[in-house]
């Protein structure tokens, strides 16, 4: 399901996944999530000011 399908279906714009890591301890650096998010089927990170979205890379 995409953000957009869960936005329609529940009136909220956003999906917070609160335990990001796969398996492993919580991320530490900036470098850590971004491994874990190229691993895994998440569409989007938000990192600080920026946004890492899947679908446009």
């Amino acid at each position: 399901m995409g953000s957009f399908t869960f936005e329609r279906l529940t009136g909220v714009p956003v999906v917070l996944n609160t335990s990001f890591n796969e398996n492993e301890p919580i991320w530490c650096t900036p470098a850590e999530a971004i491994d874990c998010f190229q691993r895994t089927q998440m569409d989007s990170l938000v990192l600080g000011n920026f946004i890492v979205d899947k679908t446009n890379s």
